[in-house]
């Protein structure tokens, strides 16, 4: 070799070339070679990939429709979940085994940070079990009570879940809204008890819960660690046994459910779709149902968990595709995409997301208000609960007003904006939708009809147009261990809420029912649980309709002028604690003045709460040593009045700040 390379045989590119694809093919160095049968191979048989070009494609076809399982993994927050996914992933040969490995389909920054999961993701996985190649479609789902949403659209792509219970909290409120989740939507459940490594695990104790609450038999659930990687694989095989395979047809004309979608500045749209019929390749021509457009589908894969072009997508599976659409408003989540000339009946989509919490947004310069437009625009296309409106305010000008599914949502809305599109705004006071009954003809033909929602406090109209106000109500789940249970019921009591049900699920714990009014619970009322119960307890809420009740429209007035931006609606009875807090967080975060302002918290024409912020002051004294009173008089009225023209004409800024500070109730004593 050495007397080739002296003759000037391996010189340049030529030999650069020679040398990859003999060591590729282990023509030189065998050891080197990737070995057949190797993590990185086991994903599919051989015959499955094309080498046409370096980057493999896998052909999908290889995969028939009982060989494949699409399945989710549901649980309460910090169960397990995403270590679970990690583990599939490793076993499956999808990602190298690392202790880098955390979370790896947790994606976001904000989710990296937070340690929790915000968006659902997807992994195919491929997976040989008893001499036959399975592909296993995994979603992974956010386990907070605000991403439910997340789950719901989620479940919709699958027909069985994992339900992950920590075998050392045992049930806990959000376990049960998503057990029910999945129950309505008729998919097979296999508990899973994770954790079992811990100190203080007791698994056969979680097995009883499952056994009392969901009746399902404790011999069903496979104890493991997640984080050990103890028995995942039998986990795995019972997905393959235990969830049924997709009922689809690959002769039928296609269907495909968009259930989730992202958006590529260079790509555009990407959107994740669950085929129920038919088949899809690049070049096909494909139908929106929604908006009735024909698009070209430049390219069709699967999540592995990164992105891998295949050559088609065959019913029953679980992928994405990109088919050239710009415009954010084009990829509805919940639209059936079908081939052009082949319509068919569309796919039944989603419930639309109910908005629990409003706030209104606006840029803190009104120049990139074009800027923040879009990025408003292309978040919501990757989380459609989110609901937006326009809106204007006299002090913060042109923004909007987004209904949120609580207040973490908003604040993780508010943090993806300003990581991911360096968008800086001004969130204000949130509140929920109120409703009233018009009393008046006029009014009703104005507004077309007797019973209107109101989103926004400042329209909130006057007691003498209105029969009655209803306000939103939530039932809500909360499980703690019995030694609280006395605390939370005086918690639950000053909320105004109502007892509905109380049941142990085992020697020491209690899972309580309650009918909350939802602004009662949607501010802090979480972390008041947490600190009573030293976090133990948990919380979960559903929606349950509205009631009448005595609300009143509370004004703050700084120097007799009306802060739009702080103006909220409040429950009769408790008008004035409220205000009175208000008063007393904005003298806080007030900045004093050369003039003292008058903060004021009003009904109507009434003061119920006033807080004074006293103005800097020179001491006009100092000059006088001794001397008759009538001149130490005359220097401190002349400066009164100064005070109080400039009182008159100045105008008093409330920083951005202010706002946030404003947000937290007063603290249940």
């Amino acid at each position: 070799m050495w007397t080739l390379a002296g003759q000037g045989w391996w010189r340049g590119r030529a030999l650069a070339a020679w040398v990859t694809e003999a060591a590729r093919l282990g023509l030189l160095w065998p050891h080197l070679a990737p070995a057949r049968g190797t993590a990185a191979e086991s994903r599919a048989p051989d015959r499955c990939y094309s080498s046409a070009d370096r980057k493999e494609k896998i052909d999908m076809s290889c995969f028939s429709v009982e060989n494949t399982r699409n399945f989710s993994i549901i649980a309460h927050v910090d169960h397990g979940k995403s270590t679970l996914a990690d583990r599939l992933l490793e076993l499956t040969g999808a990602i190298d085994k690392t202790k880098n490995n955390k979370q790896v389909l947790d994606k976001l920054q904000v989710e990296r940070e937070r340690g929790i999961t915000v968006k659902a993701q997807t992994a195919s996985l491929f997976y040989n079990y008893e001499g036959k190649q399975y592909l296993l479609n995994l979603i992974d789902t956010p386990g907070h009570v605000d991403f439910s949403y997340e789950v719901s659209r989620s479940l919709s792509a699958c027909q069985g879940v994992l339900l992950v219970v920590d075998a050392n909290e045992g049930i806990q409120a959000q376990t049960v809204a998503n057990f029910f989740l999945a129950f309505e939507a008729q998919l097979s459940i296999i508990p899973v008890i994770n954790k079992i490594d811990l100190k203080n695990a007791d698994p056969e104790r979680v097995e009883k819960q499952i056994e009392k609450v969901f009746d399902i038999p404790g011999d069903e659930c496979i104890k493991i660690s997640a984080k050990l990687g103890t028995n995942v694989e039998s986990v795995l095989d019972a997905v393959i046994k235990r969830i049924p395979y997709p009922k689809a047809h690959c002769r039928n004309p296609l269907r495909a459910l968009v259930f989730d979608s992202t958006f590529d500045q260079y790509r555009g749209v990407i959107a994740n779709v669950a085929l129920f019929d038919g088949v899809v390749s690049k070049g096909d021509k494909i139908v929106s149902a929604h908006t009735k457009k024909t698009y070209e589908v430049n390219e069709v894969g699967v999540l592995n968990p990164n992105e891998q072009p295949t050559h088609k997508l065959y019913a029953g599976q679980v992928g994405y595709l990109i088919a050239g659409m710009k415009d954010v408003t084009e990829a509805q989540i919940g639209d059936t995409l079908y081939l052009h000339k082949q319509p068919v009946e569309p796919l039944p989509g989603f419930k639309s997301a109910k908005p629990m919490v409003f706030a209104g947004v606006y840029p803190v310069d009104q120049s990139e208000y074009n800027n923040l437009k879009s990025a408003i625009e292309k978040l919501t296309l990757n989380d459609s609960s989110v609901t937006v409106h326009r809106d204007s305010s006299l002090a913060l000008g042109a923004g909007w007003r987004l209904g949120f599914l609580g207040l973490l949502h908003m604040e993780v809305f508010n943090q993806r904006l300003e990581q991911e599109y360096n968008a800086s705004v001004i969130l204000t006071t949130p509140t929920v939708p109120y409703k009233a009954v018009l009393s008046s003809t006029k009014l009703i033909k104005e507004y077309r009809e007797k019973e209107i929602t109101i989103i926004n406090p400042a329209q909130f109209p006057d007691k003498s147009k209105v029969t009655e106000y209803l306000e939103p109500v939530v039932l809500g789940t909360i499980i703690t261990p019995d030694e609280y249970t006395g605390k939370i019921m005086m918690l639950c009591q000053a909320r105004r809420a109502v007892q509905k049900n109380m049941m142990y699920i085992d020697q020491n714990r209690v899972m309580l029912k309650y009918l909350f009014p939802l602004n009662e619970i949607v501010v802090d009322f979480y972390d008041s649980l947490k600190s009573l119960s030293s976090g133990y307890a948990s919380f979960d809420y559903e929606d349950a309709g509205y009631q009448t009740a005595e609300l009143v429209k509370m004004d703050i007035l700084l120097n007799g002028n009306i802060v739009e931006e702080l103006v909220t609606v409040v429950h009769k009875d408790k008008a004035y604690s409220v205000g009175k807090a208000i008063c007393e967080r904005l003298k806080d975060s007030l900045p004093r003045q050369l003039f003292e302002i008058a903060i004021q918290a009003s009904l109507g024409s009434k003061i119920i709460a006033r807080e004074t912020v006293k103005a800097y002051r020179k001491n006009v004294l100092a000059k006088c040593y001794g001397g008759d009173i009538t001149r130490k008089m005359k220097l401190l009225k002349r400066q009164a009045e100064g005070k109080k023209k400039l009182r008159k004409v100045g105008n008093v800024e409330v920083p951005k700040d202010a706002f946030i500070k404003v947000l937290k109730t007063q603290s249940d004593k």
